[in-house]
């Protein structure tokens, strides 16, 4: 099957019938796509379905775009390479990677204010708590 074709059956009929349309549905495709991949990116070190968000966007502008397409195919296999590795190896790698992915999500949490931000409900104003960018 020619990308063409594959092209053609991901889209309905209708987008085809004239330049504006085509135009519409792809700048469609593009921004829809790219929130949803940019949300799950942001998504990934925190728990929760991070990387199922960023195949989906990648599999959203696949609609539309080649490239996405090639690019969704080269992060499946690389993820699975790493959900593969990773099950190989012993308990404490696994435990490593788990505290840095949560040192990963403290930091972000901390950098963004969150910590400030619910410390502050409960009236709890101290200044390590306070993100260096949100003074």
């Amino acid at each position: 099957m020619t990308s063409e074709t594959h092209e053609k059956r991901l889209r309905p009929d209708w987008v085809d019938r004239n330049a504006t349309t085509r135009a519409v549905w792809r700048i469609g495709v593009a921004v829809v796509g790219g929130a949803v991949l940019a949300a799950g990116i942001v998504m990934i070190p925190y728990p929760g379905p991070g990387w199922l968000v960023v195949f989906a966007g990648l599999a959203i502008l696949a609609i539309e775009f080649p490239w996405a397409r090639r690019v969704l195919d080269y992060a499946r296999g690389k993820y699975d390479t790493w959900t593969g590795w990773l099950k190989r190896q012993n308990l404490a790698v696994r435990l490593l990677v788990l505290a840095v992915t949560g040192l990963i999500v403290v930091a972000t949490i901390w950098l963004l204010n969150g910590f400030a931000l619910i410390g502050g409900w409960f009236g709890i104003d101290w200044p390590w708590l306070r993100s260096p960018f949100f003074t």
